[in-house]
């Protein structure tokens, strides 16, 4: 995530928290469970409709994606975040 790739992934685990649709990558489906016939069939929707021509458009516009990625997400995922929300939770609660 804090390479810059943009993610497309179903909308479950640390994603759901971290997803902004064409921002720092795409949602597979919704957030309802669906079956692997759908979450496939979603998976090439989401790359032929929004993946790719988001590509297609130059190496600028993928570029700028890359640096919102990390901007938005490594901003929040890091481990400074993770051990100071453990030790609020875990100690001084």
């Amino acid at each position: 995530m804090h390479n810059g790739v943009p993610s497309l992934s179903v909308l479950d685990g640390w994603w759901l928290e971290g997803w902004v649709e064409g921002v720092t990558g795409w949602a597979i489906g919704g957030t309802d469970l669906a079956s692997d016939d759908q979450d496939a069939s979603a998976l090439y929707e989401s790359l032929e409709r929004r993946v790719l021509p988001a590509y297609a458009t130059g190496r600028q516009a993928w570029a700028q994606l890359m640096r919102q990625t990390v901007a938005l997400n490594a901003s929040f995922f890091n481990t400074h975040r993770v051990v100071q929300q453990y030790v609020t939770n875990s100690y001084l609660d």
